[in-house]
């Protein structure tokens, strides 16, 4: 009876450690930084790894009063690659915490 309860206490000590290491890790993650452009680098921006936006840069030749549109895609483009850094960097480094667990 009492061997059962000794490897309980491993696998919970095991889950604690994890977590911890988890937890770190998705610290370090969020302070990470992150930068996104758009085509030649007209508009950059810098994320942290949890998503909030620290800077922004245009060039100033992309202002056109004529064709705000053109201002749009650029930024929309900067952020998404932004974003997309971000998941993908985060997926592989909280996916061997997760990996095979359910519901993760």
């Amino acid at each position: 009876m009492m061997r059962g309860m000794g490897n309980m206490q491993g696998m919970m000590k095991q889950m604690q450690k994890m977590q911890k290491e988890m937890v770190k890790a998705q610290d370090e993650l969020n302070a990470k930084e992150f930068t996104g452009s758009s085509t030649n680098d007209l508009v950059t921006v810098t994320f942290t790894g949890d998503k909030k936006m620290q800077a922004m840069t245009i060039n100033p030749e992309l202002i056109d009063p004529e064709d705000p549109e053109m201002l749009q895609d650029m930024i929309v483009l900067a952020v998404n690659d932004a974003i997309t850094k971000i998941t993908k960097e985060t997926d592989q480094t909280m996916g061997k915490y997760t990996k095979g667990l359910p519901g993760m």
